[in-house]
């Protein structure tokens, strides 16, 4: 008894934070990472270290922004910046993210046709509804609770890699001894790697999460005016901290299980949700692609909702609609039907039979292009004194923000190069 009350403490404490890092291990980023360990073995487990500092510096710019300004990102970029730049960045972003949802999608769908034997035709729609319905019909506490126990589904990876009998030290001395390679492979997944993990959508949606945090705060306070003081945007700190290192810490499990499974089966590549599944059989057997399955709906589930949210958050701050997930759907009617049409958007795209492994892939790959932009921005925003009233970035901030900025923008010229 005492161990669940512990469990629901820490699920009732949990902020936006962790529930953008929960969010950004999505289909997309557990494909990413596997096929990773499959190819590549232990070598790439050095990159859950390298980006633990850049991905958190982001997202706390990002959450400030939002908690200090009472504002998402694309409203301020609206007050204080040129329109083309406003429609710009909310352009690609909307693209980009749709197709991501798309990619989500059609994951939930291959994996409940391979279990039900019936089509993924059936299941994209049914899926699609079944995230409307939990996004657009329970109230924010609801929807943030459920969204934080969906993030226990993860915890099979950690279990599949003890009773692998990892080999502990090698992938200790591969996550703290870099290792790179200019081949196609290794290029095609370190940017694929960069951009699933340090997302746009993350951006935006944990800024206008925190504009909700603090408007229920407020709201249960009863308070006139909210004032930011050092504890509570210490308190945002501590959960995006939390939030990123529990994010790169089931990504290290994902990708050393997979190097490990890797050396049992001889394959080069996961061509198929088959084989990614093969990393859980040594411990389930028959019931490998069952529980793999389960967990790529479960990480869907959790990260479509915030995909969804984070379009309909752009494009009501755009157009000045009304917005939020704690309002109904009669008070936010405009928010709400933007993630209807991008969730619908994005299950169509599945109509066109891509490959899901390629797709999945290449979705982290499009967030490495676009992201840049978008960090300049943030980064710009979160120095600019005016709007962030005394809050603005620390030198350290400034530095990881900026070498961000530098890594991302070099990881999409070096894609162009070697792999274009």
């Amino acid at each position: 008894m005492r161990f669940w009350e512990k469990v629901k403490k820490i699920g009732r404490s949990a902020g936006p934070g962790l529930i953008t890092g929960a969010s950004d291990d999505d289909p997309s980023g557990i494909l990413t990472y596997l096929q990773s360990g499959f190819v590549f073995g232990f070598r790439t487990l050095w990159l859950t270290l390298f980006c633990l500092p850049f991905m958190y510096a982001i997202q706390e710019m990002s959450a400030r922004i939002g908690y200090v300004t009472d504002k998402g990102l694309v409203k301020v970029i609206k007050e204080h910046y040129a329109k083309w730049i406003l429609y710009f960045i909310g352009g690609i972003s909307v693209i980009a993210i749709t197709v991501i949802i798309g990619a989500d999608l059609l994951a939930i769908g291959v994996i409940a046709e391979r279990l039900s034997s019936v089509s993924r035709f059936f299941w994209l729609p049914a899926a699609s509804v079944f995230i409307l319905f939990f996004t657009i019909f329970l109230s924010y506490p609801k929807f943030a609770g459920a969204l934080k126990w969906l993030m226990l589904s993860f915890a099979f990876y950690i279990l599949t890699a003890f009773y692998l009998h990892v080999d502990w030290l090698a992938a200790l001395k591969a996550t703290v001894w870099p290792s790179f390679s200019f081949s196609k492979e290794y290029v095609l997944l370190f940017t694929a790697f960069l951009g699933t993990t340090i997302s746009p959508y993350l951006f935006f949606w944990q800024a206008d999460e925190e504009t909700e945090e603090r408007d229920e705060e407020k709201k249960e306070r009863r308070l006139k005016r909210f004032l930011v003081t050092k504890n509570e945007l210490k308190h945002l700190k501590k959960d995006t901290l939390w939030g990123m290192f529990f994010s790169q810490f089931i990504t290290w499990f994902v990708i050393a299980a997979a190097g490990q499974a890797a050396g049992l089966y001889g394959l080069p590549a996961i061509a198929n949700f088959d084989q990614a599944s093969l990393v859980l059989k040594p411990l389930l057997g028959q019931f490998a692609f069952l529980i793999f399955g389960l967990g790529i709906i479960g990480a869907g589930l959790l990260a479509i909702p915030v995909l969804a949210g984070s379009i309909g958050y752009m494009l009501a701050e755009i157009f000045n609609w009304r917005e939020g997930i704690s309002k109904t759907f009669r008070e936010a009617r405009g928010f709400y039907l933007v993630i209807i049409l991008a969730t619908l958007i994005g299950m169509a795209l599945n109509f066109f039979n891509f490959d899901p492994i390629q797709l999945l892939i290449y979705t982290g790959v499009l967030y490495t292009f676009i992201t840049p932009p978008i960090i300049f921005l943030i980064i710009r925003i979160a120095n600019n004194k005016t709007i962030m009233k005394g809050r603005a970035n620390t030198p350290v901030s400034n530095i990881l923000g900026w070498l961000t900025f530098v890594l991302m923008l070099a990881a999409a010229a070096v894609f162009a190069i070697f792999v274009f």
